[in-house]
């Protein structure tokens, strides 16, 4: 029996959830064991919460939730994430509330992302998330000011395993979560890094992007184009359909795909997502390219029993055919990235075997 796959949620609701208890805190003296936050698209989802830390005055409180990313967790899963939460009842006019990011939390310094340079990286969705819960949580109030700082304690360090230092976010993580509740395999969130790699560059007058499956296709182009710009380098992983359809609306002119072999076979089978547990290569399909590339019919069946394509590709090494193959394949590539764009990109491919040999 298939278990089943475990949600998990967002850095966006992890904060929502420690301001609105916080909130509750200092209102009422209670301290709830969960919350119940609103989600940005609608119901609610239950949030337990790890701890209430009094921060010396009264009126003043931090909260941390344990950060669960469920059945797919991410750079965060695990990581404290907290609000301190501070109330001037003394405040004049209408009951605000005022976010920000401390420590661990991100700040823009480069145009182009979904929050101003020189503004904490909370995205809209989580801010409206975050004060949304606040304002539930403070119904009471009809004046006075609510200040929520959200921090992560690790979140420098845990920056440095994502592409905010790349996107020009200094100092953290971001808070995201546009629907709040993290699917195992959904990949919301490195869709969206794609989406602001993307307005980034854009932001910077660039209109060539270099879609790279990982950091040794990254390190691998770098090596052999020194000079490109490495706001122009984005980490389009497995998203093939979704990445030639986000510099479409970008309206970026060119889009060149660097990767290893194996992701070649897939984009050239037409695979709009191209992981290796998901969606394999089709070996009776890659023998019938070898055979009109002109490789002998004798490696036929070696092909079609072969369990990789990096296998594919040794098989055939010294092979004069071999290069013909790598053509074909970049070809049905091409044809299936500019389906996918419409045709309104140009599209270029740098193809490299599994030990960085180049093979275009």
């Amino acid at each position: 029996m298939t278990r089943k796959l475990r949600t998990g949620r967002t850095t966006g609701s992890c904060a929502a959830a420690a301001a609105m208890a916080g909130t509750i805190f200092l209102l009422t003296g209670k301290q709830p064991a969960s919350i119940d936050v609103p989600l940005p698209p609608g119901g609610r989802l239950s949030v337990p919460i790890d701890r209430y830390e009094q921060q010396g005055e009264k009126d003043s409180l931090r909260v941390s939730v344990i950060k669960d990313g469920g059945d797919d967790p991410d750079a965060t899963h695990g990581c404290d994430i907290q609000a301190i939460i501070s109330i001037d009842h003394d405040s004049p006019g209408p009951l605000t509330v005022f976010i920000d990011g401390g420590i661990g939390v991100g700040r823009a310094t480069l145009p182009g992302l979904p929050v101003k340079v020189g503004t904490a990286a909370i995205n809209p969705e989580p801010l409206r998330q975050i004060e949304t819960s606040v304002r539930e949580a403070a119904e009471s109030m009809e004046s006075g000011r609510i200040t929520v700082l959200i921090e992560v304690p690790e979140g420098e360090t845990i920056a440095k395993r994502t592409l905010n230092p790349r996107l020009g976010i200094k100092g953290g993580i971001s808070i995201l979560g546009t629907h709040g509740i993290v699917k195992p395999y959904s990949h919301d969130s490195w869709k969206a890094t794609v989406e602001e790699a993307l307005d980034v560059a854009r932001a910077q007058g660039l209109d060539h992007a270099i879609f790279t499956t990982g950091r040794s296709s990254e390190r691998l182009y770098q090596e052999t184009h020194p000079k490109t710009p490495v706001l122009a380098l984005v980490q389009a992983a497995d998203f093939f359909e979704f990445s030639m359809q986000a510099a479409t609306k970008r309206k970026f002119s060119r889009v060149t795909w660097s990767l290893f072999f194996g992701k070649l076979v897939k984009q050239a089978q037409g695979l709009a997502y191209t992981h290796a547990r998901t969606h394999p290569v089709d070996f009776s399909r890659l023998a019938d390219w070898c055979k009109e590339a002109g490789v002998a019919d004798e490696y036929q069946d070696a092909i079609r029993g072969a369990n990789t394509a990096r296998q594919v590709l040794m098989m055939l090494e010294g092979d004069a055919a071999r290069p013909r193959l790598v053509e074909l394949l970049v070809s049905e590539a091409k044809r299936n990235a500019e389906r996918f764009c419409e045709g309104r990109c140009e599209v270029g491919y740098v193809v490299f075997d599994f030990d960085g040999t180049r093979l275009t």
